[in-house]
């Protein structure tokens, strides 16, 4: 445990620095491979019927799921047979790679940049790496509003979960929740041809996040507390709107980052050319501005601190 709670912490440090070089390859990207790979193979075994492919998608998640989490298993195993530093240096590493917070605040301030260069084109390309809405219709304001969401909604996702996961077990946990999250991202859609084998990956999904997604947005309000940001508002409206969501988890942080920074986000939104109609959450106390990007992202920097900082003191408290 020791071994691990260290890893966590330099992966974290690791990540803050590095992100995620794109000429580096990464582990997710190998999930998402095999994901596509045991897709095509089960939808040619299993029946073609609403049954056949749920069961698809059952299989299709224990078989991903177990294999991500046993390759870092196996090559953690190894390292420590040689040296438990060997083993220290390599989970660290993996620690980075579960890890997506300067990958987050980076991609979100490409947008930003875009959108204070009035280059909307380009705004709505770089908004459409992070979120899975169709953007060629979204104006200034849209494009903001879909980048406040996204950092807003993976600071669970993408941050505060793996990182939770990696301190009960470690870097392979770490790794068993990246590939939950990257099937769901995937094959979670109520549109064909995933709506079928697409359904146990979502679940499961959402079964994963149910805890983190709330204490993700505790630690939210108590980073917009520490930075200043209106709280009374922020629990407002996650106690008002943290269901105002398809998923019952996404809105958890959504709703908190929508009350601190006095926004209202959501809305329709249009996915593989289908217009979906969602719930506003928040209140328009004031119009959304490029600005709040950046803002966002310094909420994501100070939920994920805590997040750490969590972690390691109920770890140390664990090991004394």
């Amino acid at each position: 445990m020791k071994w691990s709670l260290l890893a966590l912490a330099a992966g974290f440090c690791i990540d803050l620095v590095v992100g995620d070089p794109h000429d580096i390859p990464h582990p997710v990207v190998g999930i998402g491979k095999l994901i596509s790979f045991f897709e095509k193979i089960l939808r040619r075994l299993f029946p073609k019927t609403v049954l056949g492919e749920n069961i698809a998608g059952g299989v299709l998640w224990v078989m991903v799921a177990a294999v991500s989490t046993a390759v870092p298993v196996a090559v953690l195993w190894l390292c420590h047979r040689v040296s438990p530093w060997l083993r220290l240096a390599a989970e660290s590493v993996m620690c980075w790679q579960i890890l997506a917070t300067k990958s987050l605040r980076d991609e979100s301030m490409r947008v930003f940049c875009a959108l204070e260069a009035g280059d909307l084109d380009k705004a709505r390309r770089a908004v459409s790496m992070i979120v899975g809405r169709d953007t060629q219709r979204l104006d200034d304001g849209g494009v903001t509003r879909a980048a406040v969401e996204t950092v807003a909604e993976n600071t669970s996702d993408g941050v505060v979960a793996p990182m939770l996961f990696a301190a009960v077990g470690g870097a392979p946990l770490g790794f068993f929740y990246k590939a939950v999250n990257t099937m769901d991202s995937m094959l979670g859609y109520v549109e064909p041809p995933y709506k079928n084998i697409g359904l146990v990956p979502a679940k499961m999904d959402d079964l994963m996040n149910f805890v983190p997604a709330r204490l993700s947005a505790f630690l939210m309000l108590a980073a917009g507390w520490l930075l200043g940001m209106d709280v009374k508002n922020g629990w407002k409206i996650f106690r008002r709107d943290r269901f105002r969501h398809a998923s019952p988890n996404s809105a958890q942080t959504e709703s908190v980052c929508a009350g601190l920074m006095g926004l209202r986000l959501a809305g329709d939104a249009w996915y593989h050319g289908v217009l979906h109609k969602k719930p506003f959450i928040g209140d328009p106390v004031r119009e959304i501005t490029h600005r709040d990007i950046p803002r966002a992202c310094r909420l994501l920097y100070g939920t994920a601190v805590l997040a750490l900082l969590l972690c390691c003191g109920v770890k140390a408290l664990i090991l004394l």
